[in-house]
């Protein structure tokens, strides 16, 4: 190990570095950081951000079929059949039938996945409340604005 890398190593000080002027830098700094907390918020009950994401859609949408997930998620079909699959296996959700369509299938959460989802929607909320308690009400408003016009490609 060079000197440099083990100095670094050493040091908990972040680094300065020019990657601090880029938009996408702070945005993927922010995202990494709510992330981490998320995980530990929802860990406990079996779910990863992926699964958490599939779920909650899926617990506000009775009958929703996959494509439509995968639409809602901006994930590939294929990734949301691994999604379902493991959220069935849980026992959070049920694939059935849909009439007059021999190859959708209707999405909708069990009892256990409704009770799963009330937790985990609380402890994501007090994540938030938590991670974003620095900036005030009209702060976290005007963020989730702007972040959503960035994603809307406005």
């Amino acid at each position: 190990m060079t000197q440099a890398m083990n100095k670094i190593e050493q040091d908990d000080r972040p680094l300065d570095n020019g990657l601090r002027q880029f938009m996408g830098y702070t945005l993927k700094r922010a995202y990494l950081t709510l992330r981490a907390d998320m995980i530990l918020s929802i860990e406990p009950l079996g779910l990863r951000t992926r699964t958490f994401s599939a779920l909650s859609v899926v617990a506000e949408n009775p009958d929703i079929t996959q494509t439509q997930l995968a639409c809602a998620l901006n994930i590939e079909r294929s990734g949301v059949v691994v999604l379902v699959d493991e959220l069935q296996r849980a026992g959070l959700i049920t694939r059935n039938k849909v009439p007059g369509d021999r190859r959708s299938y209707a999405l909708r959460a069990t009892t256990k996945g409704m009770a799963t989802w009330k937790d985990a929607e609380a402890r994501v909320l007090a994540h938030e409340r938590q991670m974003l308690a620095g900036l005030t009400t009209e702060e976290q408003e005007n963020l989730k604005v702007l972040l959503r016009r960035i994603g809307a490609g406005a």
